[in-house]
């Protein structure tokens, strides 16, 4: 069953051209050009209920655009949508009762008062009950090891931490629907790991759809196994994660180890050297070629060993984002 319906989005924005100089300044009072921008082109997908989607893209590829018209907080220049049965933008009480989102940049919490003053504001807006508010809240505290904090000044909590407990408030009222913007931007590893682990566990008890958007690909290869790709705001890619690169090339990266030198114009004539790095090198291979290749390198080389790998999913991505069909 489909949660969220996306047909044909599009959204617009409009400026005009400034010119440079006084005289241009002059003439932009009389006669101003006007420019159309279009942030996202025609966007159609679906997502199912339980689901966790990574909803990839280059800066100003039309994500954050894109999941602002989905939470209702943006209406769209054309197009259709469906967020649990409604349309979000109309942002009737029962949808945002139900749905929730966290933008990385952009805080949801009083900065001067603690956490808990905000996260008893939330239970007075979204009128949960008392008890499975504080049932609630004390899962998520356990979950983030955050009990310590909560009495603490929002402006005074590093970014980890008050990225923690923008999470815990977008989760007190247990949406159904998650959007993630940059969760884990800025964060240290440790704390990207624990945003990650309890995004996980949310999924997996409460059977919460998410939708998040990262430039961290560790946490979408953790957390999602499903990936949109979008650019220019049109979508490149929808499909597993597993196939980013399955759909561009049929290639793998052989790497090569060596136990003397190599001249680099020996390792140049076998074709595809991506790099080459005193006794290492690595190359680009065909993967029908890959047991020839393997074959005759061990045996015109001095190889001490030999690993073969998939293309790097950034790699693959970043193809993508290019719009190249991964053929020659």
């Amino acid at each position: 069953m489909s949660i969220i319906e996306v047909d044909g989005l599009i959204r617009n924005f409009s400026y005009y051209e400034k010119t440079e100089g006084l005289k241009g300044s002059l003439r932009n009072l009389v006669s101003r050009k006007k420019l159309i921008r279009e942030a996202v082109r025609g966007v159609s997908f679906s997502i199912r209920e339980g689901e966790m989607v990574g909803f990839l893209g280059p800066n100003g590829a039309g994500k954050t655009t894109t999941l602002k018209m989905l939470s209702g907080i943006m209406h769209p220049s054309a197009g259709e949508a469906l967020v649990l049965g409604q349309v979000p933008w109309l942002r009737r009480k029962d949808f945002r009762m139900r749905i929730s989102i966290v933008m990385g940049q952009r805080s949801q919490l009083w900065p001067d008062l603690p956490a808990s003053e905000s996260f008893s504001l939330n239970r007075a807006i979204y009128e949960i009950d008392r008890k499975d508010y504080e049932r609630t809240l004390g899962e998520l505290v356990e979950l983030f090891g955050i009990r310590d904090l909560l009495s603490v000044q929002v402006r005074r909590l590093s970014l980890g931490e008050r990225m923690k407990m923008e999470i815990t408030a977008a989760l007190l009222h247990r949406p159904k629907v998650l959007f993630l913007d940059e969760p884990t931007i800025g964060l240290d590893l440790l704390s990207q790991r624990a945003i990650r682990g309890l995004i996980k566990t949310l999924n997996e008890r409460q059977g919460t759809t998410v939708m998040l958007t990262s430039h961290y690909l560790s946490d979408i290869e953790e957390l999602c196994e499903r990936v949109i790709l979008i650019n220019r705001g049109s979508i490149v890619y929808d499909g597993a994660l597993a196939g980013v690169n399955a759909t561009l090339a049929e290639r793998k990266v052989v790497k090569l180890m060596f136990s003397s030198p190599v001249d680099r114009a020996a390792l140049e004539s076998y074709g595809g050297l991506r790099a080459v790095d005193s006794l290492e090198a690595t190359f680009d291979v065909e993967r029908s070629e890959v047991r020839d290749f393997s074959r005759r390198v061990l045996g015109e080389l001095p190889i001490a060993d030999l690993t073969i790998e998939e293309v790097p999913l950034e790699e693959g991505i970043a193809r993508l984002y290019r719009g190249d069909s991964g053929h020659d």
